[in-house]
């Protein structure tokens, strides 16, 4: 079957580890479901698995690609939760959750197998290349505002980064949740699209806002760090679940988040019930994912250029 797969890895230059071509199909396993893919959608974690981050020299080659959306062996429309090994569904009883392509091949081809219980009813109201953007960055972005930011409509919240795909998510189900959405861009052609998305005001990284906020949506990392501790209410949290600009701030800030009874929190993709709400939420609300460009498969590099160089709003899909 045609694939993209990390053939190498390269840390400076990821994309000269990516390859193109046919790979073998996955093989049947019990308590496993294969699914052929109609569309999967790009996420920045493929780009660190080709820089060898997470990902070992013996599991190369590895097919990339963690989220997708197709049809199971019974016909039905599907959606596959990326996070393998979650309350031991699948996998080994002594086997530790993984993303999907730190020990299994991925969705960047025609099949994928994983284990039946990730695999979850898409929505008939969703595309398939709509339902192929949730379960990474959007589900990241939603356990970060109501489980971890624990906001309520009409809180305040500060996303840092629009643009990226956990940024943009933010904003969007933010807004959709009756939240009072700011958000920060180098680029004043994302700050513009935000505003259209639902911010009722994007600024400049660092740029002082017009009121405190009851939470910070944070992926961005050392260049917003200070910012965004500084942007929050007595007793706000930040919520933080990437570091693009690195993960060592110039100033942590250390005595403004203690004086005020601020709280920092980790927050990692999500859980399986998490994507459910995701999907039900979108259905009923009519919110749907942003789609930066939609490429077929064999021009899977085109998509992985744009989102190493940053020149995207919104998720890249691959279709099959």
């Amino acid at each position: 079957m045609f694939a993209a797969y990390a053939a190498r890895f390269d840390h400076d230059q990821p994309l000269n580890g990516l390859e193109l071509g046919e790979r073998p199909e996955p093989e049947a396993r019990p308590g496993w479901t294969t699914v052929n893919v109609k569309a999967a959608s790009l996420n920045h974690h493929d780009l660190w698995s080709l820089r060898g981050v997470g990902l070992g020299e013996e599991s190369l080659p590895m097919i990339l690609g963690c989220d997708a959306a197709g049809i199971d062996e019974d016909g039905n429309e599907v959606v596959l939760h990326s996070v393998i090994g979650q309350n031991g569904h699948g996998v080994g009883p002594n086997e530790p959750r993984s993303i999907l392509t730190e020990r299994y091949q991925g969705t960047f081809a025609e099949k994928v197998t994983v284990p039946s219980w990730n695999v979850l009813p898409k929505p008939k109201e969703l595309s398939f290349e709509e339902a192929a953007c949730l379960p990474t960055a959007w589900l990241t972005a939603y356990r970060m505002l109501f489980t971890n930011a624990g906001v309520r409509p009409g809180d305040s919240v500060l996303v840092q980064g629009a643009g990226g795909g956990v940024a943009t998510a933010a904003i969007v189900l933010g807004a959709a949740a009756g939240l009072r959405v700011l958000a920060t861009s180098r680029d004043a052609t994302k700050r513009a699209r935000a505003v259209e998305l639902g911010a009722e005001g994007a600024y400049e990284p660092g740029q002082r806002l017009p009121r405190r906020v009851d939470a910070v949506i944070e992926t961005v990392g050392a260049a917003t760090w200070s910012h965004s501790v500084k942007s929050l209410k007595p007793g706000g949290t930040l919520v933080i679940s990437g570091a693009t600009s690195g993960p060592n701030p110039k100033a942590t800030e250390l005595n403004r988040i203690f004086f005020l009874e601020l709280k920092v929190v980790g927050s990692t993709m999500g859980d399986r019930d998490e994507l459910e709400d995701l999907l039900s939420f979108c259905a009923a609300r009519g919110v749907r994912p942003v789609i930066d460009s939609v490429l077929p498969l064999d021009r899977a590099r085109e998509g992985f250029e744009k989102m190493a160089g940053g020149d995207l709003f919104g998720k890249v899909v691959l279709t099959v």
